[in-house]
């Protein structure tokens, strides 16, 4: 339903898209996941036809983004990061003018309009001004308006952002219904992991422009073998102590400092700790917690793309970090 081949797009010396590829199957959630500029919301906007790639092409729905864009804005529905909610008009009010610009009349459009409103919801609210809707209220007419036309496929560019946990669960739910009950296609921009891997059925983890892996959550999470051990500094790293503790502990692999935090990979956590702990405190290096886990998306993204989620989400960098030979060569995971 959605194919995308070696899009490039470029503003000015800064390189959004390099080279991204991925295909979507019709009637599944396809998640692209990574912190903010990775060129998520790029990648929504050349297939929504609200950008033109540099090079590379794109089809949605069987059409062509370039050479199609009409025929590809009457098949999709779009809910952008920011909300495209008129505050000053009712609820219905909001879905209604929608289904005008669809072309939309009538009877058609008052059912439509009731559907939806009932759907989601907003039955109760769809005569109060949307500036007296909470956030997630404003969210679900987000999608109702996006809707209003019976869109083929659905793009959702982090709709969560900025919803407290118990209205995100609640979105959720919806959007799992909308795939499950109405057997939409939905590209889903998120930078939630918990998101990825609850709603996508696969996923493609972007960095920097690129696609570093993809493939269903559980796949990419089984493609790291062992548990990841995370450990918390005290103090950051200095003058490289932390990487001359680690050298002599066996079955450490994959090793990432990043200021205060410590990343590796090991076969069995409950035997690899103590001698990791051993390790640093016979460095001096004072250590404040230590986790063991299996492996998570958040791993999946440390390993391809050789840094921390967190990190790259508020774009910091690790200039005094170094990994080990493994996590610099890793060849990430393909369908």
């Amino acid at each position: 339903m959605i194919e995308a081949s070696s899009l490039r797009k470029d503003y000015g010396k800064v390189r959004a898209l390099d080279g991204i590829s991925f295909e979507v199957a019709p009637g599944t959630i396809f998640g692209l996941l990574g912190p903010n500029g990775a060129g998520k919301s790029t990648s929504v906007k050349v297939l929504t036809t609200l950008a033109r790639p540099d090079s590379g092409s794109a089809h949605v729905a069987g059409h062509d983004v370039l050479r199609e864009p009409a025929e590809v804005r009457r098949s999709i529905g779009v809910v952008a990061q920011q909300s495209g909610v008129d505050r000053d008009l009712t609820g219905r009010e909001n879905v209604k003018l929608q289904g005008h610009l669809q072309g939309m009349r009538g009877r058609e459009l008052e059912r439509r309009v009731d559907e939806l409103l009932e759907q989601f919801g907003l039955a109760d609210a769809a005569r109060r001004v949307a500036r007296t809707y909470s956030g997630g209220m404003q969210r679900r007419l987000d999608i109702a308006i996006g809707l209003v036309h019976r869109p083929q496929v659905l793009f959702l560019d982090e709709p969560t952002t900025g919803l407290d946990p118990e209205v995100r669960a609640e979105m959720w739910q919806e959007i799992g219904r909308l795939k499950d009950q109405e057997g939409l296609t939905i590209l889903l921009t998120t930078h939630y992991m918990e998101e990825a891997d609850r709603l996508a059925s696969q996923v493609a983890i972007v960095d920097r422009g690129r696609i570093v892996a993809e493939g269903s959550p559980a796949e990419l999470k089984a493609s790291l073998e062992g548990e990841a051990v995370h450990v918390e500094l005290e103090g950051a790293n200095v003058n490289g102590n932390v990487q001359a503790a680690l050298q002599g502990v066996p079955g450490l692999r994959e090793v990432i400092v990043e200021g205060r935090a410590l990343h590796a990979r090991v076969d069995d956590g409950a035997r690899a700790v103590p001698a990791v702990l051993a390790a640093l405190d016979a460095h001096s290096v004072p250590v404040a917690t230590v986790t063991v886990a299996r492996p998570s998306l958040d791993d999946v993204y440390l390993r391809y793309a050789g840094r921390s989620f967190s990190q790259a989400h508020t774009g910091q960098e690790r200039p005094d970090a170094e990994s080990s030979t493994q996590t610099a060569g890793a060849e990430p995971p393909r369908r």
